[in-house]
């Protein structure tokens, strides 16, 4: 039952990071100066009483890894390091300017690339740049992407010290063929070593990333990676599917032929196995693709409603105003995204000519609002309704008649006014999403624009 279901529904369709997906932002109504008005309105509402988040993107990286779909420069010269780490504090400066007040940082996270590319005392110096001029939250969470290869004692202690308690890990996979595959050499010794130095040194939360359906990647290797994790117990995981969008991301993913790939059902059958797996050691599953121990901070978030999701995936509380800094950044204001320049040259000079450096964006309107609201409860709580008169519109009817195949596969509930993702479905909530995706039902796109969803 499952393979056939897998087959209905594995076609191609958005992660709902955000709504409306990039594709269909309308970059002809965004403008930088809009863009600074909804930012400004958002920081007004919300600064004061729930802070903002940040998220830096530190995109260099010594080698590339195939299976990266990340904005990444490679290189092995650090001399990068400082160039950069001044232009983002020239970057946030400029959004400092916009504030009437100090910013009150909730959320932090930096990520890549490879943030454990730049020296400690680099890190360091960035982190107590950007709060030259800001404060922590009173429940503050400071997170970074750690690279178990090169994630030192120097660099976990030097985060620490100016507020760092949870790191995230990539594992992938330990078979050494998929290793090999990726390009991404990573003995098991490494991530244990760095794993057991953060617990050492007082961080409260360590996650792993592990994937599935990367290439000549096994049901018994996927099993033997989720029983090496078992003997570190981590505190939270993201267990995904390899998103293969080598049209869109060039040469960084054809590193290995299509056919090395798992077919579909191979995927669907890795994943279930990794859940019941997970599900043994004493995870919960938390929104998509993601799990926790009840001890971590994500699974009580999701208890108490309050877990949310943006473009830096599933955090634990929300912020309505989020900033990017650094190239390919995106932010997100509520009432509008931006996306900085991916270039690093042009993200240079904008900023030496003391232009934030954002090149495309989006205004939400009256309905992405609500929309946008339907996707984040049904991504973070597995349901929705419009029992508030703010929430029905006027194309519900249409989503219905769209979700009724979905509920004659078990896969939702459908009540006068809710409807419920069942266990069944929760698998497949990236195609009930797609239902009240009003901009990609309006147009569907004529190429493959996301990776599938299986």
């Amino acid at each position: 039952m499952l393979g056939s279901l897998v087959n209905k529904y594995n076609i191609a369709g958005p992660r709902y990071t955000s709504y409306p997906t990039v594709p269909y932002w309308n970059n002809e109504t965004f403008s930088l100066k809009n863009w600074k008005s909804s930012l400004i309105q958002s920081f007004k509402e919300s600064n004061s009483e729930e802070g903002i988040s940040l998220y830096i993107h530190l995109p260099f990286c010594e080698s590339l890894c195939t299976f990266c779909g990340c904005n990444k420069r490679i290189t092995k010269q650090h001399g990068v390091e400082s160039p950069y780490i001044n232009a983002v504090l020239k970057e946030w400066r400029l959004y400092l300017a916009l504030f009437d007040e100090k910013p009150i940082i909730k959320e932090l996270h930096l990520g890549g690339g490879t943030p454990t590319f730049f020296s400690p005392e680099n890190l360091k110096l960035l982190i107590n740049g950007i709060f030259g001029q800001a404060t922590r939250a009173e429940n503050y969470e400071f997170s970074f992407e750690g690279h178990p290869n090169n994630t030192t004692r120097e660099h976990l202690q030097a985060l620490y010290d100016v507020g760092f308690r949870r790191v995230s890990y990539g594992v992938q996979d330990y078979n050494e063929t998929v290793q090999k595959a990726i390009h991404r050499i990573q003995p098991f010794e490494n991530v244990k070593k760095a794993t057991e130095l953060a617990r050492e040194i007082g961080y409260t939360s360590i996650g792993h990333d592990i994937i599935f359906g990367l290439p000549f990647q096994t049901l018994k290797h996927v099993e033997e990676t989720i029983l090496k994790t078992k003997e570190l117990l981590p505190d939270r995981l993201a267990f995904y599917s390899y998103a293969h969008v080598p049209w869109i991301k060039g040469n960084g993913q054809r590193g290995f032929d299509d056919a090395d790939l798992p077919s579909a059902a191979l995927k669907r059958n890795q994943y279930e196995l990794g859940k019941q797996l997970l599900a043994q050691v004493g995870y919960k599953e938390i929104g998509m693709d993601h799990f926790a121990l009840t001890t971590d901070s994500l699974y009580e978030s999701m208890n108490n409603g309050e877990l949310h999701r943006n473009f830096m995936g599933y955090t634990a509380s929300k912020t309505q105003a989020m900033i990017g800094l650094g190239v390919s950044s995106i932010s997100d204001s509520w009432y509008g995204f931006s996306q900085n320049v991916k270039d690093i040259e042009s993200y240079y000079n904008l900023l030496n000519d003391n232009v934030i450096p954002v090149y495309r964006g989006h205004v939400l309107n009256n309905e992405d609002l609500v929309i946008r609201k339907h996707i984040l409860n049904l991504m973070c709580q597995f349901e929705t309704s419009w029992t508030i008169d703010t929430l029905y519109f006027e194309e519900l009817p249409d989503v219905l008649i769209r979700l009724k195949e979905m509920e004659k596969d078990g896969l939702l509930l459908m009540h006068f006014n809710k409807i419920e993702v069942t266990k069944k479905g929760q698998p497949f909530v990236r195609n009930i999403c797609m239902a009240f995706d009003l901009l990609l039902q309006r147009k569907l796109p004529d190429t493959q624009l996301f990776s599938m969803t299986v």
